[in-house]
């Protein structure tokens, strides 16, 4: 149950989980530079040295792939850690800081091994502040308005998340800059700057404006992850959930790792294709606060399994579009099916999970997600050298895959939340 003592605001939003979106918000606005620019970084031929063998577009879904794999294998202990010691917002702070700190690191970064060593850092300090985030947001929401509240958090998070592309593009066509006698940024350099402001930002908003819940107990409970369910002889929900999230991240990364092939198919720039990425991120932005508390009302399952029917042909189509207008399409109908499963998702896991150990259990979905992400990168990276529609053709296997299992995997928790 969610602290009693807690004030609400605008359509029942918890103060606290608002707060916390707006401070994601500026974190995500200065990560997702780094998504746009650093695959046009490395094939501006600004880092030097050995590329280990890789092809350019594989070494880009290397390089973007890193922070999703070092983030994924540190979260089950990020999570367990802050269980173990009811702390939440500590976590959220220092992983902002490491944030801010990495990102700058960016401008001298001029080696491959570099790059991947920033990208694991990076990674491992996202463990921390997502796992307490979600954890965090969890804990102060009663089960009738979970679902809003994942909507609203992921909805401000997103936002910011789509923006970046947008502004990093800008800057990287826009650069050179001269600052008088401080010199010249170039465009790429003005981007890390203003990426590590951003976490910077967030972590002093985390800091003011954010404060544990009341009533939550420290775990003494050994990590563990639940695969299987033995009562019900099948797999466990949460991990059920977990891979569906995993599927549904996968799709939504395909295309991230091909910037430099995908701008060749369809004759356009930068800017074109960050406008492309961010229509996903948009309209995940704007559908899941509404979809997350018509869960809450009409249940979890049935918006999942809606958005994974969805996620199927609006990934297929990807690899088939030929012009500029069309992907804009695809990744905004792909962004609706995506708003129908996200959320619910979190939400639905929020139901399961154990008050005092929702850190640990929760991050198996934002383990899922980040992986997800890696797994979508490196599928693009490696299949496109088979045809511009091959990894896009494997991303709706596996959305069916994900379908196939909620189906099968994930029963209701509750006749109101079926």
């Amino acid at each position: 149950m969610a602290d009693a003592a807690a004030s609400t605001t605008l359509l029942g939003i918890d103060r606290r989980v608002l707060a916390l979106a707006v401070a994601r918000m500026a974190d995500a606005m200065g990560n997702s530079f780094l998504i746009i620019v650093l695959p046009l970084y490395i094939s501006s031929d600004a880092v030097a040295g050995d590329a280990f063998g890789l092809s350019t577009s594989l070494v880009i879904g290397v390089v973007l792939a890193l922070f999703g794999l070092a983030s994924s294998l540190a979260q089950p202990f990020a999570g367990h850690l802050s269980d173990r010691t009811g702390q939440r917002k500590v976590f959220v702070w220092m992983g902002l800081l490491a944030f801010s700190v990495t990102n700058v690191a960016f401008v001298w970064a001029d080696s491959y091994t570099l790059l991947f060593g920033l990208r694991i850092v990076q990674g491992l300090s996202a463990a921390f502040t997502i796992t307490a985030s979600i954890a965090l947001v969890n804990e102060v929401s009663e089960p009738a308005s979970r679902g809003g509240n994942m909507g609203v958090y992921n909805a401000f998070r997103l936002v910011g998340f789509g923006a970046g592309p947008i502004a990093a593009s800008v800057l990287v066509e826009a650069g050179p800059f001269p600052l008088g006698a401080l010199g010249t940024v170039t465009g790429y350099q003005a981007a890390f700057y203003i990426a590590s402001g951003a976490a910077l930002v967030s972590a002093v908003l985390v800091m003011l404006l954010v404060r544990d819940p009341t009533g939550i107990t420290a775990t003494r409970d050994r990590l563990s992850i639940a695969v299987w369910d033995p009562r019900r002889k099948g797999l466990d929900a949460i991990f059920a959930l977990g891979v569906v999230t995993l599927t549904m991240a996968a799709c939504f990364a395909l295309l991230s790792a091909i910037e430099p092939t995908v701008n060749a198919r369809l004759d356009q720039g930068p800017i074109a294709f960050a406008v492309e990425f961010v229509a996903l991120i948009a309209v995940l932005a704007l559908v899941q606060p509404f979809v997350g508390r018509a869960s809450d009302k009409q249940g979890r399952r049935r918006f999942i399994v809606l958005g994974l029917v969805g996620l199927v042909p609006t990934t297929l189509l990807q690899g088939l579009v030929v012009e500029p207008w069309q992907m804009v399409v695809v990744r905004g109908l792909q962004g609706v099916a995506g708003a129908m499963i996200f959320a619910p998702a979190l939400a639905l896991a929020g139901d399961l999970a154990d008050r005092g150990r929702s850190g640990a259990q929760l991050s198996v979905l934002t383990i899922s997600f980040g992986l997800g992400i890696a797994i979508g990168q490196l599928i693009a990276g490696f299949f496109v050298q088979f045809g511009f529609v091959v990894p896009f053709a494997v991303g709706a296997v596996l959305a069916m895959v994900g379908l196939g299992l909620v189906l099968t995997q994930v029963p209701a928790p509750h006749p109101a939340r079926a």
